[in-house]
């Protein structure tokens, strides 16, 4: 071992065998990284150079050896003593494994230091959880949570030394009410196994539970809501996981498992709806009027079929081709960085995502200067039409079958929303602008699609406005009433229902407000290259085991 300087930490440097051969291995205290390197490669072979950041390893583990290696001066080795290193590896498609690498070591001091050394450097990783509350949703998806859980999860937290406690959860809002009753500040976060429901729920109980304890008033739609800072996980085990997709890159459990285990966080923005100063839910990925909303409602009587309920809405909906009529008012985000159309995609270490960090703390001061701003002034904007669709996304709601989602350009925690207006238009041409959700053509590039940036907005239905000044018209509601019997003409119907992150939302008279950061993921976002040569060179270490 070297030497300190300056009374720093010393640099750890050893020959150890990995394998059939001596590896100099090095573990750098200030760079916070654990490196091993081939000195003498087998002919032929390019020397392996690799190395795994201390905020990537998952455990140290003290090894017994079965079996001697028998070459070179290894075999000399009466009673051989070992240490195991398990740490991340990425994987193709954003897909995170857990990876492992044991060392030899000639007497049992020299692995002593190095286990010692090693799991002192995992303590100053003070952004891991080491406690958390477990919630499994054991209805969901395929009804696969608990055993999603049990096998691929828990050992894995194990191994990390996590102590949990695990709920499962037995009717609807479990969660959530049980939120309200635990002393959630004894955990480091909270996970939730399930899909996009279960999710909402746990986020619901989360954000409800510091309301309530901070004193805020939910009801209130212009009220600072208090950020969140324990963290909530996700472990994907439902129909649909967008979230999860949209903040990890994929819905694969031990993938996040491991973002939970290396004490990963990300933001994210979350947008109370209020309706008559009533809180109404909160939302994190999508809200959607017109047609997502047709879908789910239809959806919502189909479960029996399983996942390909969507697939048949679906088609039901696009066939029956409804627009309604209304009045959207929004304001605009005019110090936001980027728009809906710069292509600008929300990845790890967003830096548009970086500069609106702010925003939180000017929110708790500006409170109470908002009061014009909110009743309507220059700033607003209000388009009253016929739309297809009515889209408003914190995210960019990408999924396997959308790659790159509703509105690809939107971010996970920059204080706003990007609201989608599609209007009436020929069937032929909404088909062409749901296709362009495939494909890499600007799905924002039609006459009839409109796209904003906005911080807050209102959507009244024409029939709620009619009603509320008192027109009455027999004809009307008769020819509507023909409309719902015979849905396969072209016509618009009274009334949608909202989309609420793949919840039914009946209020047709909605006001909704973006909170910029307001919680927290144990997440990075989606990496930019994660199979990139340069994160570690593992390859190399597989050939030459």
């Amino acid at each position: 071992m070297e030497q300190p300087a300056g009374g720093r930490r010393p640099r750890l440097v050893s020959s150890l065998a990995l394998g059939q051969r001596a590896w100099e291995v090095t573990l750098e205290w200030e760079r916070g990284l654990l490196s091993w390197r081939d000195p003498q490669p087998p002919r032929g072979r390019h020397g392996g150079n690799c190395f795994v950041p201390a905020s990537e390893i998952i455990a140290v583990e003290e090894t017994e050896i079965e079996k001697q290696c028998s070459s070179g001066k290894w075999q000399k080795m009466a009673k051989p003593h070992a240490f195991t290193v398990y740490y991340v590896k990425r994987a193709q498609k954003h897909r995170w494994q857990c990876n492992e690498v044991t060392f030899w070591c000639v007497d049992e001091q020299l692995c002593n230091q190095w286990i010692q050394a090693l799991k002192e450097l995992l303590e100053l990783q003070k952004s891991r959880p080491k406690q958390l509350l477990v919630y499994i949703n054991p209805y969901g998806g395929k009804q696969q949570g608990k055993r999603i859980y049990e096998q691929k999860v828990a050992p894995l937290f194990s191994l990390a030394s996590i102590s949990t406690d695990v709920v499962i959860t037995e009717h609807a809002n479990h969660a959530k009410d049980n939120l309200f009753e635990v002393n959630i500040y004894k955990y480091d976060g909270i996970v939730c196994v399930g899909g996009d429901g279960m999710f909402s729920e746990v986020m619901h109980g989360l954000i409800g539970r510091i309301q309530k304890d901070s004193g805020i008033d939910q009801n209130n739609p212009k009220a600072p809501l208090v950020q969140c800072n324990i963290r909530i996980g996700i472990i994907p085990a439902g129909s649909t996981d967008c979230v999860c997709y949209a903040t990890v890159g994929v819905t694969d459990p031990v993938t996040s498992a491991l973002h939970i285990i290396v004490g990963d966080s990300q933001p994210l923005d979350v947008s109370s709806i209020h309706h008559n100063n009533t809180f109404l839910k909160y939302s994190v990925s999508l809200l959607g009027y017109g047609f997502y909303g047709d879908i789910l409602k239809d959806s919502e009587k189909k479960r029996w079929m399983g996942t390909i309920r969507y697939d048949f809405s679906g088609f039901k909906t696009f066939l029956s081709h409804h627009y309604y009529e209304g009045t959207v008012s929004f304001l605009p985000a005019k110090h936001t960085l980027g728009s809906p159309r710069d292509k600008k995609r929300c990845r790890t270490g967003c830096y548009i995502c970086r500069q609106s960090k702010q925003q939180p703390e000017e929110q708790q001061k500006n409170y109470g200067l908002e009061h014009n701003e909110d009743e309507g002034g220059d700033d607003w904007r209000v388009i009253k039409g016929k739309f297809l669709a009515i889209n408003a996304v914190n995210m960019s709601c990408a999924c396997p079958r959308s790659p790159k989602g509703l509105s690809p350009a939107a971010h996970l925690a920059d204080g706003s929303i990007d609201l989608i207006l599609v209007r009436k238009c020929s069937r032929f041409n909404f088909l062409r602008y749901l296709v362009r959700h495939t494909n890499q053509d600007d799905q924002f590039d039609f006459t009839f699609v409109e796209v904003y940036r906005i911080k807050k907005f209102q959507f009244t239905s024409k029939h709620l406005e009619d009603s509320d000044s008192g027109v009455k018209d027999v004809g009307k509601k008769r020819f509507g009433q023909f409309c719902r019997d015979h849905p396969a003409c072209c016509c618009n119907l009274s009334n949608s229902i909202w989309n609420c992150d793949g919840e039914t939302l009946d209020s047709s008279a909605i006001e909704v407000r973006v909170h910029c950061q307001l919680m927290k993921l144990f997440a990075r976002g989606i990496e930019e290259n994660s199979n990139d040569e340069a994160i570690y060179n593992q390859s190399t270490v597989e050939q030459l085991l």
